[in-house]
């Protein structure tokens, strides 16, 4: 026999509705709530809202303390909450120089990390040559001169790179150069 009941499961349909009834002091307030109830939420309105001197700060604190941790207080490289650090700033915004600083940020700490502490493993490098490549498709994507403080930040990192193993540094080349080689 077939259960006609409507699922418990809540949806964004639902919560429109309840919305919907409410006035600007009530949605102020829910605002307000949801503001108070998490560093998340209040960096994702500052961002949304471009309050604060910058709105990026929340976001690279995130992948600073991801992607380069404290190795003296025993903290893991967290890439995947790195990597959401990222999507929530470009959930709030979608600002693509932001986006683009975000991801060049990314890769800036985790090719310092392994300069600083050795080598990591495949799927770290994995990760750093994807965001890269994302890194330099936000980019691409900017107006020209915006383009020139981050494409000498990108060859930075390649540079760097150079002693790094596991196929990291050619990958990086091979992107970099396929990206800007008419600019070089």
């Amino acid at each position: 026999m077939k259960n006609n009941r409507k699922s418990n499961k809540s949806t964004w349909s639902d919560v429109k509705a309840a919305l919907t009834g409410m006035d600007k002091k009530q949605l102020t307030g829910l605002i307000s709530d949801l503001y108070g109830f998490s560093k998340e939420n209040q960096a994702f309105l500052h961002a949304r809202f471009t309050i604060g001197s910058d709105t990026l700060a929340p976001y690279k604190k995130t992948i600073r303390d991801c992607m380069y941790p404290d190795i003296d207080k025993n903290r893991p490289i967290e890439i995947s909450k790195a990597k959401k650090a990222i999507s929530n700033y470009t959930k709030a915004v979608g600002n693509l120089a932001g986006e683009a600083e975000l991801m060049t940020f990314f890769v800036e700490c985790g090719n310092r990390f392994t300069l600083d502490y050795g080598d990591i493993n495949e799927a770290f490098y994995d990760a750093l040559n994807l965001m890269y490549r994302h890194a330099i498709d936000k980019v691409l994507s900017l107006p020209a001169e915006k383009q020139k403080e981050f494409q000498d930040r990108l060859k930075a990192i390649m540079t760097s790179s150079s002693n790094i193993g596991w196929g990291y540094h050619d990958e990086l080349c091979e992107d970099y150069y396929e990206a800007f080689s008419q600019v070089e």
